[in-house]
């Protein structure tokens, strides 16, 4: 295999990937077949499908359970569970259980509580999108402001989607993601047009039974791959122990809160558009209740296989240059036969398809029934705009590829999910509790809620607590001050009135209480990451191989007592930012050119010229050197600047360190990227003698800059 396995890293991880001329023709075979098959089980929506905008956004309301809640799996899941999720497992380790437990348990109440409240409201108002129950009016002000928020988030989530395709495509036929975007944006408004929402659902409820499928075969392999259960453990141990740790180090807001987001994110569903659509195209409460029993019965093991292929993925890539969210795509490619491979990638790229199309047709449902409700029933004019978003996302998924972070899908969909679910969320709980919000309170909170998850987001404070607690927060904040100021007379909790500060006090205690033990227990025992590694310590071989990159060269004449500076920037070299660079090499070239002249020349070494000083320089951020040479009569000289930036005593062999710290010695990362400064100077000597003059004015230096670069194995001994 080309691909970097457990003992070996491999700084170019993904352009080592073979090209489709080099790929098995049965997996793009099996690909095609699957592809096909999905795309097949959409279009024949068409044959069912009735030319009215309530079918073509809500399927008329008469979906089976089963096939709502397979889809509302596959919607949810998508291409975050796929590409982002298995990102996140494979950098957080045991820790990502409480994403797990705590997002299941959030959507346990959701689909108890909030999801009996959305459908009754909606099948009793006839509305079709979410945004129109946050007032009592479709089309009203807030409502506007609501789907304009929902068309923001959902185009960002479907760009998500977009991306996570094209990383796959990428991945495992080598094909540019632009052009798996693109392919993307094709089928997704095929979708759309075919059959709407059912078309989703039909090929939604297929893809979860194949995805399922797929992610059991590649499970078990997986774990076979890296020894069991055993070696799972010892694998990731060796390479960081917070891997093993089931709470992550160095939370600058502790751990309670950190959990608490994920049940929040888990509530958040119900503030998610395109899952709440599968919702209201149930008939009745009984059928929300068995679509709840299928929901939970497919997403729970689905959610326990991610975990434990994320998991492996680490263990088999552990190059620290490794996209993490590449873990799926690319275990499976090393250790699946074509076939298998093919089913895959087929099952990641459309679950990411027929995903986006949900969110675009929301996005469809809030402009048509809010922004401009003057056309809500025009099936023409709602499908340009289903094309228009469509066309929105596609731009802002490319345009992602160009900005640092901005092709992270799990950083994509935190933002949408997060952002979806602290703008609706608080607004549904306070008119589940019998409070009628007017225009500018709900307007207020909402706004209030997408500032404060913007600025969470980019406040660097995202890793310590996800943008769903400060969202909702502010959101909640805002309402009972809105409240307090403009109805001080009406409880803030609708029907419902406020408990006395006795009551709160006792609530208070209750909720402090077990907060501070779990505090007190992770300040006290919780995992350092500022350890030595964080690793088992061992013996250790490491088999270095350095190669090198030409860099710049040239040819200058410089003139006595001149020095020339040239500047380089790593920008110049394809893909610099995936090599291992640990050092660089400056090789000078020069001769003599010194000449004499005159009648005394020809006495015994008078003729003969004195060595003049070559010196270079080179200079990278903090690191530099310097190194001088002589050049010596007609001969050609030379000599070397070299400077280097990794530990040379990880090389060899290593005792009494973990592999981490080897890792931390010999992968420097970016450390190698960005500008470099060659200086060059000549100081002249020349000789001469009675009667013998010499001139000499400089000498021509030849330079040849070289990148050096550094894969490296370990084994141990």
């Amino acid at each position: 295999s080309n691909l970097t396995r457990r003992e070996t890293h491999t700084p170019l991880l993904i352009v080592n990937i073979p090209t489709p001329k080099a790929m098995d023709l049965l997996l793009v075979a099996s690909f095609t077949l699957f592809m096909c098959a999905f795309a097949g089980i959409g279009l024949a929506s068409m044959w069912v499908k009735e030319d009215t905008t309530d079918d073509y956004l809500v399927a008329g309301r008469g979906m089976h359970p089963a096939l709502a809640a397979l889809s509302a799996v596959s919607t949810w899941n998508s291409g975050y569970m796929f590409i982002g999720f298995i990102g996140f497992t494979f950098t957080m380790g045991y820790s990502i259980i409480w994403i797990g437990l705590g997002s299941m348990i959030g959507q346990i109440v959701a689909w108890i509580w909030l999801y009996k409240f959305i459908q009754q409201s909606a099948n009793e108002r006839g509305v079709r999108s979410l945004s129109s129950l946050v007032s009592d009016v479709t089309g009203s002000p807030e409502a506007k402001l609501a789907a304009l928020f929902s068309v923001l988030f959902l185009s960002v989530y479907a760009a998500a989607q977009l991306t996570s395709g094209g990383k796959a495509l990428y991945v495992m036929l080598g094909w540019s993601e632009v052009i798996g975007i693109l392919i993307g944006f094709v089928l997704v408004v095929a979708y759309c047009y075919a059959g709407g929402i059912r078309a989703s659902i039909w090929t939604d409820a297929a893809q979860s039974s194949v995805m399922i499928i797929g992610s059991s075969l590649l499970c078990y392999v997986a774990m076979q791959e890296v020894g069991g259960l055993s070696g799972l453990h010892d694998g990731l141990a060796s390479q960081n122990a917070n891997l093993t740790s089931i709470v992550p180090a160095d939370l600058n807001f502790g751990v309670s809160l950190w959990i608490f987001a994920f049940f929040l994110g888990g509530l958040s569903v119900a503030g998610q558009p395109q899952v709440v659509t599968r919702v209201m195209t149930l008939g009745t409460d009984e059928d929300r209740k068995t679509a709840m029993i299928w929901f939970f019965a497919w997403q729970t093991p689905f959610l326990l296989l991610m975990v434990i292929i994320g998991l492996a993925s680490r263990v088999v890539f552990s190059g620290a240059d490794f996209d993490p969210e590449l873990g799926l795509p690319m275990l499976a490619m090393e250790t699946l036969g074509p076939f298998w491979v093919g089913l895959i990638l087929a099952s990641i790229f459309a679950a990411t398809m027929s995903t986006a199309d949900s969110q675009v047709l929301a996005c469809t449902a809030a402009f048509t029934d809010d922004i401009m409700p003057q056309i809500s029933q025009d099936h023409k004019k709602t499908k340009i705009v289903t094309l228009v978003i469509a066309a929105f996302a596609t731009m802002i998924s490319i345009f992602g590829l160009y900005v640092p972070g901005g092709d992270s899908v799990f950083a994509l969909v935190v933002l949408a999910v997060y952002g979806l679910g602290s703008i609706f969320v608080p607004i549904l709980i306070i008119r589940w509790a019998g409070y009628s919000p007017d225009t500018n309170h709900t307007m207020a909170m909402m706004t209030t809620a997408l500032i404060t998850v913007i600025l969470w987001s980019i406040s660097g404070f995202g890793d310590d607590i996800f943008p769903s607690v400060p969202g909702m927060g502010a959101a909640f904040i805002t309402h009972f001050l809105m409240n307090q100021i403009r109805s001080p007379d009406l409880s803030p909790l609708g029907r419902f009135d406020l408990p006395d500060f006795k009551t709160l006090g006792i609530g208070a205690l209750i909720i402090l209480a077990p907060v501070s033990i779990v505090e007190g227990t992770y300040v006290l025992k919780g995992p350092d990451s500022m350890e030595s590694g964080g690793g088992a310590l061992g013996d250790w071989m490491v088999e270095a191989n350095f190669g090198s990159e030409l860099f710049v060269d040239g040819v200058e004449y410089i003139n006595d007592g001149e020095t020339i500076t040239i500047e380089m920037h790593t920008d110049s070299i394809d893909d610099a930012d995936d090599l291992n660079i640990v050092g660089a090499t400056v090789t000078l070239t020069y001769s003599e050119d010194e000449t004499s002249s005159g009648l005394g020349c020809a006495a015994p070494g008078a003729s003969n010229p004195d060595p003049d000083t070559i010196t270079g320089a080179l200079i990278h951020n903090e690191h530099n050197s310097t190194a001088s040479g002589q050049n010596s009569g007609g001969d050609i000289s030379s000599h070397q600047v070299n400077v280097e930036w990794y530990n040379t005593s990880m090389i060899g062999n290593v005792s009494g360190l973990s592999k981490s710290d080897i890792h931390e010695g010999l992968d420097v990362g970016n450390t190698g990227s960005g500008t470099y400064s060659l200086d060059i100077s000549v100081i002249v000597d020349q000789g001469g003698g009675i009667g013998c003059a010499h001139t000499d004015d400089g000498e021509e230096v030849e330079y040849l800059v070289e990148l050096i670069t550094l894969d490296y194995s370990i084994l141990p001994v």
